[in-house]
């Protein structure tokens, strides 16, 4: 029987998966347990907590494993992980992905980033940063970014067998997806041999954050707003769907553009910018002016809707959505 690296009080080495909908955490989760189970003749269990089911809602799946001997009783979310895996970097804008986390834990990120980048992004003070661009394996190997993690994963967990890991993919996706099984094992073998982590020491004289459990809410009853009133937004208006694009944004070309607003018709957030001027004729019509990013949760539909080439497919890359935004002029609400 393997020896796990680390325990915590109740005998579990605990492992979070921070990721939205569409990304395949869920799976990864129980993919993980399964081969822990099978391969390294652990206790295991895995599941997943997550809003309404859609592409861009955030997801976590939490990952126990313990020796044979102990008894997992426990089934409440992974508050003090050992590793974390980040599969959208962009996460850290709205999430602390890195809540609870030990001096000796590991991030795993799927970022491009370098690991030194991503410290001051997840204002990480001590811990193992674990990086992998598991979006561009799994754009370049056809196949999805949780595989990719996986195997990155696999990495950082030498106690869990690579090869019991590949029959897991055969059984998960043979019968429905047979075709996609080698392209799966591919995606992970080059997750598992292209991470690259970096440790980081906690600085003398400091310590690590204070831990606080998620479920203890930040308002007490000197700090509830009037009434019980809900403060945050009830809609994406004022929000910021960057986080649920999972690594293509549409590009627009206004040269192409015919305005015959095809693209508006199936975004589902009105991510598209019109203004009404006079044309050649001296009639007045709607001109596409270009998208404003901030709405846009990379569906897609634009682009397949589109009768000309002025929306096309880019990989987004930081920056390119704030340079190329076009904000809505709405008149009695201020710029997010």
């Amino acid at each position: 029987m393997v020896q796990l690296p680390k325990l915590n009080d109740l005998g579990f080495f605990e492992i979070r998966l921070e990721s939205i909908g569409g990304l395949g955490a869920n799976l990864a989760g129980k993919m993980l347990a399964e081969a822990g189970v099978m391969g390294a003749g652990l206790n295991g269990v895995s599941f997943s907590s997550y809003g309404s089911e859609k592409k861009g809602s955030a997801v976590k799946a939490h990952i126990r494993f313990c020796d044979l001997d102990t008894h997992i009783r426990d089934t409440s979310p992974v508050e003090r992980p050992h590793v974390v895996g980040v599969f959208h970097e962009a996460l850290a804008k709205t999430v602390n992905v890195t809540s609870g986390i030990y001096e000796h834990s590991t991030v795993l990120v799927n970022s491009a980033k370098t690991p030194e980048e991503l410290k001051e992004l997840l204002k990480m003070k001590a811990g193992t940063i674990a990086v992998i661009d598991a979006t561009s394996i799994a754009l370049k190997e056809k196949n999805r970014v949780n595989m990719a993690m996986l195997g990155a994963l696999f990495r950082l967990c030498p106690f869990l067998d690579t090869e019991t890991m590949k029959g897991v993919i055969e059984k998960s996706l043979g019968k429905k997806y047979p075709q996609a099984v080698q392209s799966a094992i591919t995606t992970f073998e080059r997750g598992f041999n292209e991470v690259k982590f970096m440790d980081f020491e906690l600085p003398e004289g400091e310590s690590m954050p204070e831990y606080v459990r998620s479920d203890i809410s930040a308002l007490g009853y000197e700090t509830q707003p009037m009434g019980g009133t809900i403060i945050n937004p009830g809609s994406s208006f004022l929000k910021n769907l960057s986080i649920s694009r999972s690594g293509m944004i549409p590009a627009y070309e206004n040269e192409s553009c015919i305005h015959c607003a095809q693209c508006d018709t199936v975004c589902p957030d009105q991510c598209f910018v019109w203004e009404e001027r006079l044309d050649r004729k001296g009639r007045s019509q709607m001109f596409l002016l270009g998208i404003d990013y901030q709405y846009c949760k990379g569906c897609l539909k634009c682009v397949g809707a589109c009768p000309t080439s002025a929306l096309s497919i880019l990989r987004e890359k930081e920056g390119y959505a704030d340079s190329h935004t076009v904000h809505h002029q709405f008149d009695l609400i201020s710029q997010s």
